[in-house]
């Protein structure tokens, strides 16, 4: 199959590890992905600890040149969650979880 070069800098598989949890992504061509060009909706990737300064690290660095939509906080569930849409366009939930949970 003979592909636009175009597409030449773009992902086949990436894989992402964070602790005991991972994400496998790759970008798509419009043929096998015809939505791609529309705003992501009806998902968030989620990354969920019990330590808060992970949690943080975690935040800040995946929200680094994206969109902070709820800043990382303490709220009624959780010690400490915000959420974004990164750099590429992903919406992301960090959740810390209350000891014991």
């Amino acid at each position: 199959m003979e592909f636009d070069p175009k597409y030449k800098d773009w992902i086949m598989n990436a894989w992402l590890e964070i602790g005991d949890q991972s994400i496998m992504a790759a970008d798509l061509l419009p043929q096998f992905a015809p939505h791609v060009s529309q705003p992501k909706n009806g998902f968030d990737v989620s990354y969920h600890t019990e330590d808060q300064t992970e949690a943080k690290r975690v935040f800040e660095a995946l929200s680094e040149g994206g969109q902070v939509r709820m800043p990382f906080a303490p709220t009624f569930w959780s010690p400490c969650y915000g959420n974004f849409i990164d750099r590429f366009g992903i919406p992301w939930m960090v959740n810390t979880l209350p000891s014991g949970t």
